[in-house]
């Protein structure tokens, strides 16, 4: 039996605050904010996903979800164990990589080549690792 089309939709990022996570991913990072509004447990929970900019319809997203127990504050900035989590495609590598270094992102790692492109490592204001990738010709 053929397996039923599928593909990833949003992926969560636990986040401090929602408001700074908004600043943050729309105007250092140029993301677009998708959705802001209240979850249907309340409890000042809400629904807050952002994607980066030119992101088509069905793109996956980052769903910001605001940490609320001890143990979800302890993964902020450190979801993936210290490994570079999340990846960033760009068509202009040279233009985004200004933005970061102009906004005052901490860039980790700076540009470099591999077979399948040209890569920067880049912390988040809360210290996730994210790859800036433009993907190599052809």
């Amino acid at each position: 039996m053929p397996h039923p089309t599928s593909r990833l939709g949003l992926i969560a990022l636990v986040v401090d605050d929602y408001d700074e996570a908004i600043a943050y991913y729309t105007g250092v990072l140029g993301f677009e904010l998708r959705e802001d509004s209240p979850h249907a447990d309340g409890g000042g929970k809400r629904w807050v996903v952002v994607a980066p900019p030119g992101s088509g319809e069905g793109a996956t997203c980052l769903l910001l979800a605001r940490a609320v127990t001890d143990h979800q504050r302890s993964r902020v900035g450190d979801q993936t164990g210290r490994r570079v989590g999340f990846f960033l495609y760009t068509e202009d590598f040279e233009a985004y990589y200004r933005r970061l270094t102009d906004a005052g992102v901490t860039i980790e790692k700076p540009p470099w080549d591999e077979p399948y492109g040209t890569v920067a490592v880049f912390r988040d204001l809360y210290g996730n690792r994210w790859d800036l990738v433009q993907p190599a010709a052809g």
